[in-house]
């Protein structure tokens, strides 16, 4: 049973490390095999308040949310090996890899719920330094290693709905 919370922990360590290392690391070179989630997703989540439409689409297409889910898939067959030696650690990590891809396509189709639920992904996204709040789960690793950076309710967030706001209105009377 120890292997639940130590599956927790090191699914929450793995999941800081790929986001910071590797997807915004790695992945902020276009020529890298992880530019989908800076170049695609970040792109698409800053243009369209929070939505990705790629998870409308179907999982299987090669877009940011295919390769995600790709990923998310070799890990966990990475993973099976484990499954009679430590069964309760593989399988927490199971669930957390399933969770993982539920949380995030939510949060994306519905940010109202991200605001709500997980700010501190909302954050990673919407807030003015997408190179903090790389857990998308829970802050946990944020908070341990001091990444986290909360932007929701704050008046920084306030000023900036304000002015995007008003640049829609004048956008609205422009082309009225």
């Amino acid at each position: 049973m120890i292997g639940i919370p130590v599956g927790l922990a090191f699914a929450n360590v793995t999941e800081w490390v790929i986001h910071k290392y590797v997807l915004h690391g790695a992945g902020k070179n276009k020529a890298s095999l992880w530019s989908f989630h800076f170049h695609e997703h970040h792109k698409a989540c800053r243009r369209n308040d929070f939505i990705d439409d790629d998870y409308h689409r179907s999982i299987l297409n090669w877009n940011a949310q295919g390769k995600e889910a790709a990923a998310l898939v070799a890990g966990g067959l990475v993973i099976l090996p484990l499954v009679p030696v430590a069964p309760f650690f593989a399988g927490t990590l199971i669930y957390c890899g399933v969770n993982y891809y539920r949380v995030h396509k939510k949060s994306h189709l519905d940010p109202e719920w991200a605001r709500e639920n997980v700010p501190w992904h909302y954050d990673h996204h919407m807030g003015p330094n997408q190179d903090a709040n790389w857990g998308v789960t829970k802050p946990w690793m944020d908070n341990l290693m001091g990444t986290r950076e909360v932007y929701v309710g704050t008046e920084r967030e306030a000023a900036d709905l304000a002015k995007a706001a008003a640049k829609k209105q004048r956008a609205e009377r422009l082309a009225a």
